[in-house]
């Protein structure tokens, strides 16, 4: 079938704009050529592989204190446990400084990579840690003349560095556990966040016995000092990216409730406003951390995404699909906020090619009705919206009447799913319906297994890689 079609109505969209030179439309409009995007995909790639030369480093260090010197199979036994002991240090060291949500970290990698990446490494660091616990307890034993277990709970009775290591153990237990799928699910967000919030315990806890206790550190020198920089700067980010930063922002801001309405599919829409709101430098496409309430920001934040180009407001669409979301439906109008970010890369500064095609679904079209509103005025422009009624996709209204200004082709693709990404009565496909593939930009946002399903289409119809953006509403 056919999937581009022509907003509703008697008033035809405007021509589309005569093609323009691409590096000329990459210059006037200020998105990156593909070369730009091959250098912010290396750059991941080196972050990643710096994770890597630390640990390494880390173990060089290990091995020129002495390590080798120790002989037969219990001195090796605990040469392997200290090894593994600096693995995890480097992993949680990765774990923290992603969590910091620093600005250079969105602009590197974005944001829903710093997401995976900080779960990616604290799975790691969680396994490897316990490994390490397991490995030094055994080795340990055998000197003390006692078995693992006792030995694990005799580290309570050493210094004070060495307690606090065992309730780094306990806290990463309790993380772990309720980290599992089968364990999420059952947990609200806001009190997933609180127990996930031990994972930070666990990590200052476990520091002080690697500088005091490890035979590698203790001695100060050039291990030490590239230990103590390494945490430093990642304390240091958190620091100020996690507290600093939003406690300046909200003072000199101040923002309030200006509006809530509610839509038809039972979304509310939550207009923000405060001083000098544009400073705040949102983009369309872009996300906040947001709590309602004096000092709510202490209990839980919730990410929603701008569901309008920010100006001197912002704009959320918010669908009640928990207890948070849903409570919002009876904020009143002068109800303080406090944000962290803007946050992600889904952002027209990402687009590679001259056209664009924009493919929401549910909650998901929020920042593609964002992303349609300051589309730039070069080049041709496509938006798709999925739901099973047009009562059930917020905003549908305005996203037609944008798409009209615009002059932009529209698809709104109704009913329940089917094998595609379309409807089980229209199933659809990208391929074929692409003018150029090869100069188009996709931005991709809904429920993760239906913008996985639109991303492999996208492919399939020749979009590169690079230029296909994809943005999960999923914690």
């Amino acid at each position: 079938m056919t999937i581009i079609e022509t907003p509703p109505g008697d008033h035809r969209p405007a021509p589309l704009p005569i093609r323009r030179d691409a590096g000329a439309l990459a210059r006037e409009v200020g998105t990156p050529t593909e070369a730009v995007a091959r250098r912010r995909s290396l750059r991941a790639d080196m972050l990643e592989a710096a994770v890597w030369l630390t640990a390494v480093t880390g173990i060089a260090f290990m091995i020129g204190s002495g390590a080798f010197l120790d002989s037969g199979f219990w001195g090796w036994l605990g040469m392997i446990a200290r090894a593994l002991g600096i693995v995890a240090a480097v992993m949680m060291l990765m774990q923290l400084l992603l969590a910091s949500r620093a600005p250079w970290i969105d602009r590197v990698i974005g944001h829903d990579k710093a997401v995976a990446l900080h779960t990616k490494y604290g799975v790691t660091s969680f396994v490897v840690m316990l490994l390490h616990i397991a490995v030094v307890s055994t080795a340990d034993s055998h000197t003390a003349g006692t078995n693992p277990v006792s030995q694990l709970f005799d580290y309570w009775s050493y210094d004070w560095f060495m307690a606090w290591a065992v309730v780094s153990v306990a806290a990463i237990l309790v993380v772990l556990f309720t980290s599992f799928a089968t364990s999420r699910a059952r947990i609200a967000y806001h009190k997933w966040h609180a127990i996930h919030l031990l994972s930070y315990v666990a990590i200052i806890a476990a520091v002080p016995h690697q500088f005091l206790q490890g035979s590698t550190f203790r001695d100060g020198g050039a291990a030490w000092w590239f230990w103590f920089v390494l945490w430093a700067g990642a304390v240091s980010a958190f620091v100020y990216s996690r507290i600093i930063s939003p406690i300046v922002v909200n003072r000199r801001h101040r923002l309030t409730v200006t509006d809530v309405a509610h839509e038809t599919d039972g979304s509310v829409t939550i207009t923000l406003g405060g001083d000098a709101v544009s400073h705040i430098g949102a983009r369309s496409g872009q996300f906040l951390n947001i709590a309602f309430g004096r000092f709510a920001y202490l209990r839980e934040m919730h990410p929603y995404s701008l569901s309008a180009a920010p100006g001197e407001t912002l704009r959320i669409t918010v669908k009640p699909l928990g207890d948070a979301s849903s409570a919002l439906a009876d904020l009143e109008v002068g109800t303080s906020a406090w944000i962290e970010g803007p946050l992600g890369v889904f952002t027209h500064e990402a687009r590679t090619g001259r056209d664009l095609m924009l493919i929401g679904a549910g909650i998901g079209v929020s920042p593609i009705r964002s992303l349609l509103e300051d589309a730039p005025e070069h080049g041709s422009v496509s938006v798709i919206v999925r739901g099973r009624s047009r009562e059930e996709i917020p905003l549908l209204d305005e996203i037609e009447q944008l798409s009209m200004v615009r002059g932009a082709r529209y698809a709104a693709l109704l009913g329940r799913r089917g094998t595609t990404w379309g409807t089980a009565l229209h199933p659809v496909t990208l391929v074929g319906a692409i003018k150029d593939p090869s100069d188009t930009d996709v931005y991709i946002c809904g429920p993760v297994q239906w913008g996985l399903q639109v991303e492999a289409d996208a492919r399939a119809a020749g979009v590169p890689s690079h230029a296909i953006h994809r943005e999960e509403f999923a914690w």
